[in-house]
C-alpha cells in the first residue's frame, strides 16, 4: 500500500505545472552603472545647484556606495568628505520616535496616553477656525491629543507659519519667529518650556482628522524628558547613539569638530549661495545657548552614523548586540497607520516614518520601503526587500533642487 501511495505522489510531482522561480533580491551594484550614480550626483555640483554631497548606500549592512562630491565650504576651499557633519533637521524625528517607543515597551507610556498628562497646557487645546481682523477665531479640541497623534502627525499641530495663526505664534517666539518655523536651537530655555508655551496657542486641525506636519515630535521630545527624568540629549546619547557607536550625532557641535561641519547654502535663482548666519542659515549649532534640545529638528550627524542607526531599524531594532527596539515596535514604525490622511497615492505614515504602500508610489522604491528627510535637503530610505539603507546628506535651505527624488532612483538603476 505504501509503495502505491509513493508511486502516485511521484507521478503527481512529475505532471504538476512548473512553479515560476522566485525573484532573487539584488546583490551589490553593477560596476558600469555605478558611473551613472557618480555622473548624476556630480552634475548637481557642476551645475551649481548643490555645493556638496555625501552619499552612502548599505546592503546587508555593508557599504556598496560611499562618495563625497563638491564642497563642505566652497569659500574656504574645503572639500566635502565622507565624515563631514551635517544639520539633519527632521531626521532627528526618527530617533525621538524610537525613544518614545522604548518607553512604551518598558510600560512607562502607551500610545493612548494624553500629551496633557505630561505638559499641562496640552490638557485642553484649541483649534483655529478663521480670523476676524486681528483676532484668531477658535473652537475647543474635540478630544485630547495622544502620543499616537503626535507620532503619526495627526494631532493638527503645524509649525505655526499658516496665515491664520502666524501672528499669534510669532508673538510667542514660534512659527515665523523661529527661523522657518521649526528652529529652536537659539533659545536659551529647555525644550519643555518652549512646548508648554506652544500648548497655549491654537492649532490648525482637530486631533485625528488631518495629517499636519509640525511641532509634534518636539512635543514628544519634551515627553521623553518628563517620563525618563533626563534631558533629551542625555537620553538619546545613553539609549541610542552611544550604544550604537554614533559618536558624531549630537545636538550641538564639539569645538574640536568645527572644521567638519558643512556650511549651509541656499537656492537663489536656480543656483546656490552661502546662507546667512542665524536661524535661517548657519544656525547656532557651534555657538549658541546649547540648551534647547529639539526632538523634531535639532541633531547633527554624519552619513555613516545615520546609516548605522537605520541599519539597526532595518534589522528589526538590533545591531551588533545592541537592541534599541523589538521587531514588533519597528514594524509599527514602518506600517501605515493613517490611511489616506498623508497621501491618496500609495504613501502612508507610521510611528515615525513615511511608508511606501504601493510600488510606484515613490519612484522605484519597493513596497514596504520607508524613510524621510531633513529640511536642509538630506534624505534617507530603507528598503527591506532589497536589504538597502540609503543616505544622502547636503546642506541647502531652501532647497530648490530635486536631488532628494533623484538619488534613490540613481541607486535602484545600479542594482544587480
Amino acid at each position: 500500500m505504501f509503495r502505491i501511495r509513493l508511486l502516485i505522489a511521484l507521478v503527481a510531482v512529475a505532471i504538476a505545472p512548473a512553479t515560476p522561480a522566485l525573484q532573487t533580491p539584488s546583490s551589490g551594484l553593477v560596476a558600469d552603472r555605478v558611473a551613472v550614480i557618480d555622473r548624476g550626483l556630480q552634475r548637481y555640483v557642476d551645475d551649481n545647484r548643490v555645493a556638496g554631497i555625501v552619499a552612502l548606500v548599505l546592503q546587508d549592512g555593508k557599504p556598496i556606495y560611499e562618495k563625497a562630491f563638491g564642497w563642505s565650504d566652497k569659500e574656504a576651499g574645503r572639500r566635502m568628505t565622507p565624515d563631514s557633519i551635517f544639520r539633519i533637521a527632521s531626521q532627528t524625528k526618527a530617533l525621538t520616535s524610537v525613544a518614545i517607543l522604548q518607553l512604551i515597551e518598558e510600560g512607562r507610556l502607551s500610545l493612548g496616553r494624553r500629551a496633557g498628562d505630561f505638559i499641562p497646557t496640552f490638557a485642553e487645546t484649541t483649534v483655529a477656525t478663521g480670523r476676524n481682523g486681528d483676532q484668531v477665531l477658535t473652537e475647543p479640541a474635540r478630544r485630547p491629543i495622544t502620543i499616537r497623534d503626535l507620532l503619526t502627525h495627526t494631532a493638527g499641530i503645524s509649525y505655526g507659519t499658516d496665515a491664520v495663526v502666524a501672528d499669534a505664534y510669532r508673538a510667542k517666539g514660534l512659527g515665523p519667529a523661529a527661523g522657518f518655523g521649526w528652529y529652536t536651537a537659539d533659545k536659551a530655555e529647555p525644550v519643555c518650556a518652549t512646548m508648554e508655551r506652544l500648548g497655549t496657542l491654537p492649532f490648525v486641525a482637530q486631533p485625528g482628522e488631518k495629517w499636519v506636519y509640525g511641532y509634534n515630535t518636539d512635543i514628544l521630545g519634551c515627553i521623553v524628558e518628563k517620563v525618563s527624568g533626563m534631558p533629551l540629549d542625555e537620553y538619546l546619547r545613553t539609549r541610542i547613539t552611544a550604544p550604537l557607536g554614533m559618536n558624531d550625532t549630537q545636538f550641538f557641535l564639539p569645538a574640536k569638530d568645527r572644521a567638519r561641519l558643512a556650511v549651509v547654502y541656499a537656492t537663489e535663482k536656480g543656483a546656490y549661495v552661502r546662507a546667512p548666519e542665524g536661524a535661517r542659515g548657519q544656525g547656532h549649532y557651534a555657538d549658541g545657548p546649547r540648551t534647547n534640545f529639539a526632538g523634531g529638528a535639532g541633531l547633527l550627524s554624519t552619513a555613516r552614523d545615520y546609516a548605522r542607526f537605520l541599519e539597526a531599524i532595518r534589522l528589526g531594532g538590533s545591531l551588533d548586540g545592541v537592541r534599541l527596539l523589538s521587531p514588533r515596535s519597528v514594524r509599527l514604525m514602518a506600517t501605515n497607520l493613517v490611511g489616506t490622511l498623508h497621501s491618496t497615492n500609495g504613501l502612508g505614515f507610521g510611528l515615525g516614518f513615511e511608508t511606501t504602500d504601493a510600488f510606484g508610489a515613490n519612484g522605484m522604491q519597493s513596497r514596504g520601503a520607508f524613510g524621510w528627510g531633513g529640511t536642509y535637503g538630506s534624505v534617507y530610505r530603507v528598503d527591506p526587500d532589497e536589504r538597502l539603507v540609503m543616505v544622502l546628506m547636503l546642506q541647502l535651505i531652501p532647497n530648490g533642487s530635486d536631488i532628494r527624488e533623484v538619488f534613490p532612483n540613481l541607486v535602484y538603476q545600479a542594482l544587480r
